[in-house]
């Protein structure tokens, strides 16, 4: 199997477990990675799920030995195959738990778009990120046109596609795209650091965050402000903001592992 589920404090960790092929994406590791997103959404008790590759690389995106044999497949297939990717997307972003990235290494093609579609992505400061699609002749997907337009400036996203030069760690983190830097090797404890702090949260109000945020670019900003007083008239009336706003005219810290099932 080339997908592994770890079991930490607060977190499932999602391990990319095929070394040998610099972590190309497999049928067996989106297997696993539904499991992971299916547990996390029905434990509150995980504060995230971390997608982790292991032998310091985080994944080179599709493998280029299995997609050279598509072109012998009718559309119809190949649509249903990168469509298992696009599952994989959609339900990083269903989550109710936050999925982080921890990226060592680099990460290329869907590996990038993997990477982007997370809640949070921590990398080492010598990661390298490539859209490498163009060098074999592709198209990106896994959202990364979406991902790229929406976090980087627009007279960046087409050079980086269209030539498939990579771009650091540290660039994407002075434009907004990478949401901390670590140095080499601390990916993965940086992102146990970020679901320890999730996991001692309230577990229903960053579920409900979370799904303002993305849902904000597919919103005009009425459609937005009436979603978040919709939001915030629920969040009104629910234990956890009985808790947090007790705990803050108290003076004490709330207790939100209570209410985390």
């Amino acid at each position: 199997m080339t997908g592994r589920i770890e079991t930490g404090h607060h977190a499932l960790i999602v391990w990319n477990d095929n070394p040998d092929r610099r972590n190309a994406l497999t049928p067996e590791y989106y297997a696993t990675l539904h499991d992971a997103l299916d547990r996390a959404g029905a434990d509150g008790n995980v504060g995230a799920v971390i997608l982790a590759g292991a032998g310091g690389y985080f994944s080179s995106g599709g493998d280029l030995n299995a997609l050279a044999t598509r072109a012998e497949l009718p559309k119809r297939e190949r649509a249903e195959k990168i469509e298992a990717l696009h599952g994989v997307i959609r339900a990083i972003r269903a989550c109710p738990a936050p999925v982080i990235a921890a990226v060592e290494g680099g990460a290329a093609g869907a590996g990038f778009a993997l990477a982007l579609a997370c809640d949070i992505v921590v990398a080492a400061e010598d990661a390298q990120f490539t859209a490498a699609y163009i060098r074999a002749g592709l198209t990106p997907d896994g959202g990364l046109t979406h991902n790229l337009a929406r976090l980087l400036p627009p007279a960046t996203v087409l050079p980086l596609l269209l030539h498939g030069d990579s771009i650091s760690a540290a660039r994407l983190h002075a434009l907004g795209a990478v949401s901390e830097l670590t140095a080499t090797g601390g990916a993965l404890d940086a992102a146990r650091h970020h679901a320890h702090r999730l996991g001692h949260g309230p577990r229903t109000t960053q579920t409900r965050i979370k799904a303002l945020a993305h849902a904000a670019f597919d919103r005009n900003p009425d459609e937005q402000l009436d979603a978040e007083r919709d939001a915030m008239a629920r969040a009104q009336g629910t234990p956890e903001a009985a808790e947090g706003i007790s705990a803050f005219l108290e003076k004490r810290r709330p207790d939100w592992g209570k209410y985390r099932k």
